[in-house]
């Protein structure tokens, strides 16, 4: 019988400790490097680096999207959707990642961001982030919250 490998991201002290529990082989390996490469990516998202984690981790055919919006294709494209929204920040209050876990090639993060925008609008949203790698890249991010908070 096959054990099972838990993957279990704690946050302390403003750092994302990745933690593995169980023996490791060949896919459990591959999973590691995911939960990896996914806690890399929320800690610089965290500390103010979401552009050169961007850059970094997405691959050149990256999709995102957002809820049941169309989908976004290309790095250039999510870049640029990237950008305006950090541009649409005029002070950002803080952020967390509440959850993280890893199953095969996709991590889920949940994650709450409290910023004011340059509209006047201040915004606290939690939003869950599922996110599907090859070989060590985002290809797809689908974002899901509720537009209405």
């Amino acid at each position: 019988m096959k054990r099972k490998e838990y993957y279990c991201h704690v946050r302390r002290n403003f750092r994302v400790e990745t933690r593995i529990f169980a023996p490791r082989n060949r896919i459990s390996r591959a999973m590691s490097d995911i939960a990896t490469l996914d806690a890399r990516l929320n800690e610089m998202f965290l500390t103010g680096k979401a552009m050169e984690a961007f850059e970094e981790l997405y691959a050149e055919d990256v999709v995102m999207q957002e809820n049941t919006d169309e989908p976004r294709v290309g790095k250039a494209a999510n870049r640029k959707a990237e950008e305006d929204f950090f541009a649409s920040v005029a002070e950002f209050h803080g952020a967390n990642v509440s959850a993280s876990a890893v199953n095969g090639d996709v991590s889920f993060c949940e994650i709450f961001m409290d910023c004011t925008l340059k509209n006047g609008y201040h915004v606290k949203m939690s939003q869950v982030a599922v996110r599907r790698w090859k070989d060590g890249k985002i290809v797809h991010e689908r974002f899901y919250y509720n537009k209405a908070a």
